[in-house]
């Protein structure tokens, strides 16, 4: 696991990664990678999308980053889809994107 988790973050910018890219990877089975992260109490796209999020986070809380747009900084980190991101931050951490880099300023 800990070879996958470093995997993923390795390549978490990557909008194609995927539980099959990461499985092909370490040759194992897609049913196998599923098993590790759901003997875990996970998903692996839960798993993904909760590390994204986070590095989203983090660079909106940057105020040095100000200036980069939001859908630019959701790119960043794999997510194709500005408006799924921003439902995805805001189930997440309570607020949208915006509203919560304007709260870290």
């Amino acid at each position: 696991m800990l070879e996958i988790h470093a995997f993923i973050q390795q390549h978490l910018g990557e909008p194609d990664l995927s539980p099959g890219t990461i499985a092909a990877a370490h040759n194992i089975s897609l049913c196998s990678l599923h098993r590790l992260f759901r003997d875990q109490g996970q998903t692996v796209a839960g798993w993904i999308r909760a590390r994204r999020l986070e590095r989203c986070r983090r660079v909106l809380a940057d105020p040095l980053m100000h200036s980069t747009p939001v859908r630019a900084v959701a790119a960043r980190w794999g997510f194709t889809d500005p408006a799924h991101f921003s439902r995805a931050f805001r189930a997440a951490y309570g607020h949208s994107p915006k509203d919560y880099r304007q709260q870290h300023q």
